[in-house]
């Protein structure tokens, strides 16, 4: 007499989910995310670029790679950003000085402009904005240090002193008028003509 053979006792292979069968595009998307890090590790941030923009354009369903594709992305488009060239001269340096207060960023300022002082420290205007910047930071005793050595080296700052909104302040302080009315050098207290400036930096 024939008898039924016994089913198979279930096993956990049995009852575990089959795994998700990857899609053709998946080992696509992975070689041209590895190109892009190929090229991002030579430094060649353009080709990078261009290889991981197509990760995120061409395979869009890959959030995995999507993710890292986006972060090292941001890291070229970052290197790609044109850059201003380091200031070299005091002119330079003042004028980045400038641009850093204008953004309202004071030790980035202060930085520059120490920086002018130390390519020349006879910059009259790299002194003045000194004194300017130092007021910005609480620093009353450096600012009026400052404009003493900007009005001792260029009168014309004198006045300029006297209008300005960002020393505003510093006219209450004991002594303001005594930088304002420094002695001048012989050399400058001669009655050559003196050329016009204009606020803007020198550059």
């Amino acid at each position: 007499m024939l008898r039924r053979t016994p089913a198979r006792p279930a096993t956990a292979e049995d009852s575990a989910p089959a795994a998700p069968a990857q899609k053709p595009t998946y080992h696509e998307a992975v070689a041209m995310y590895e190109r892009g890090l190929q090229a991002l590790q030579r430094r060649d941030f353009a080709a990078a670029a261009a290889a991981l923009r197509s990760v995120i354009d061409r395979y869009p369903d890959e959030r995995e790679l999507l993710e890292r594709a986006r972060l090292y992305l941001k890291v070229c488009e970052r290197e790609l950003e044109p850059k201003e060239p380091a200031p070299k001269t005091a002119n330079e340096w003042v004028y980045a000085a400038t641009v850093s207060l204008n953004a309202g960023d004071e030790a980035a300022a202060v930085q520059h402009l120490q920086r002018a002082l130390a390519a020349d420290a006879s910059h009259d205007h790299a002194h003045y904005m000194m004194a300017v910047a130092s007021m910005r930071r609480s620093d009353p005793d450096s600012a009026l240090d400052h404009l003493r050595h900007a009005v001792t080296l260029n009168p014309e700052n004198r006045s300029l002193a006297r209008q300005d909104p960002d020393l505003d302040a510093l006219r209450y302080a004991p002594g303001f008028r005594a930088a304002l009315d420094v002695p001048l050098p012989e050399a400058v207290a001669s009655p050559k003509p003196v050329a016009l400036r204009s606020r803007k930096s020198r550059r």
